[in-house]
């Protein structure tokens, strides 16, 4: 599935999800916040696709924004889709503030007892929103603007810049060609900046807490992220596309009594990882069907490795890309409005700049990168 608007009960009506396979396993399972998608930015109270076999508490408390009128960054300039920022005076009542003052309650009713809770923050999603402290951390004069060289875009395929097209050179189509201007620029990337130390500080929050009821010690806790985000790198704004900016996102894990808490690792690890990992931490028998290998051994020792090669996909309209992350290379395919393929060196090229698909020296490492996203199976990706 791949999409964010369906129920996936509709096409996987037995599958059991993460917190569902707790929840069968006697554990408490509480969700508060957005964990599946729920029809943000403009609706964040939505018990939309939250899927009720999932938990014994489900809440989306909502908040304002979604229906606040921005700031800045929106203009007039393509609505509510652009980059808008919302600076308030508190962070009272917000949607994040919200999850983190239920999720402490429901710590001190259900701490002493197996729980599964689920904290979903809804920021830095559009609009950005956060109290003025915040943008106060971030002085707009001291925003570093995005590097882009010259002609950066030539040697990436169609199919990549057609992907929601106005997302790209700096939004220029959804302004009558005329693409946003730096204060603009670093308006958008203040925002989120601001609205990301907002969620980091509800996160905090959260984290005291478990400090100060003593549950700290016997929790295991995972941060992550869902996509990461364009802030003008290669013109591009928002998400989907495939480049490193918005295939990475950080993932933490901490576990009472492993060795590597603390440590950085540099190891290849997926979202679809979690699962497992959690399952095997908590002695679950997953489902056998899953993706995904358990970070576990990474728990112990950090500087190891688990996996070739991490895989990120995009469908949108026809376009379907494919990108095959290793330690050292990022592989992308596409099809559709423009096929092709690119390859950056991240050791020399960490910024995804020089796209090496058509360069003969480099024609090993492609074919390499090329049987490893067959092996993830391209025709699960673009069809027959």
């Amino acid at each position: 599935m791949l999409v964010n608007d369906l129920d996936f009960r509709d096409t996987i009506p037995d599958a059991v999800t993460l917190p569902q396979l707790f929840k069968n396993n006697g554990w408490y399972t509480a969700r508060e916040g957005k964990i599946f998608h729920m029809g943000v930015p403009s609706e964040t109270k939505l018990n939309l696709f939250q899927d009720a076999p999932s938990w014994n508490h489900s809440v989306s408390p909502g908040g304002p924004e979604g229906r606040s009128t921005p700031q800045g960054g929106a203009n007039g300039r393509g609505g509510t889709r652009d980059m808008p920022w919302i600076r308030t005076e508190t962070g009272e009542g917000q949607s994040d503030s919200n999850a983190a003052e239920r999720a402490l309650t429901l710590l001190e009713q259900r701490g002493k007892d197996p729980f599964f809770l689920a904290v979903g923050f809804v920021r830095p999603h559009v609009p950005f929103v956060a109290p003025g402290r915040f943008f106060d951390l971030y002085p707009l004069d001291k925003i570093p603007l995005p590097k882009n060289p010259p002609g950066d875009l030539d040697d990436v395929p169609a199919a990549h810049t057609s992907v929601v097209p106005s997302w790209w050179h700096h939004m220029s189509a959804r302004n009558g060609g005329v693409p946003i201007n730096e204060r603009e620029i670093r308006e958008a990337r203040r925002g989120y900046y601001a609205s990301t130390s907002f969620m980091d500080e509800q996160l905090g929050r959260v984290l005291n807490g478990l400090d100060k009821m003593g549950l700290a010690g016997n929790t295991i806790i995972v941060f992550w992220g869902d996509h990461g985000w364009s802030l003008g790198e290669h013109t591009h704004w928002h998400k989907k596309n495939l480049f490193e900016e918005v295939a990475r996102v950080p993932l933490i894990f901490a576990a009472p009594g492993y060795s590597g808490n603390g440590k950085p690792s540099r190891a290849l690890a997926e979202l679809v990882d979690i699962y497992p990992t959690l399952s095997q931490l908590c002695n679950l028998r997953a489902p056998e069907e899953l993706d995904g290998d358990s970070l576990v051994p990474l728990l112990n020792d950090p500087s190891g490795s688990l996996k070739e090669a991490a895989f990120t996909q995009v469908s949108v309209e026809g376009i379907r890309g494919l990108s095959v992350r290793t330690t050292r290379y990022r592989y992308t395919t596409w099809k559709g409005k423009g096929d092709g393929e690119e390859l950056y060196d991240h050791r020399e090229d960490p910024d995804e700049f020089r796209n090496l698909a058509g360069v003969q020296s480099a024609s090993t490492v492609l074919n390499r990168h090329r049987r490893i996203a067959e092996s993830y199976g391209l025709k699960r990706v673009f069809g027959p």
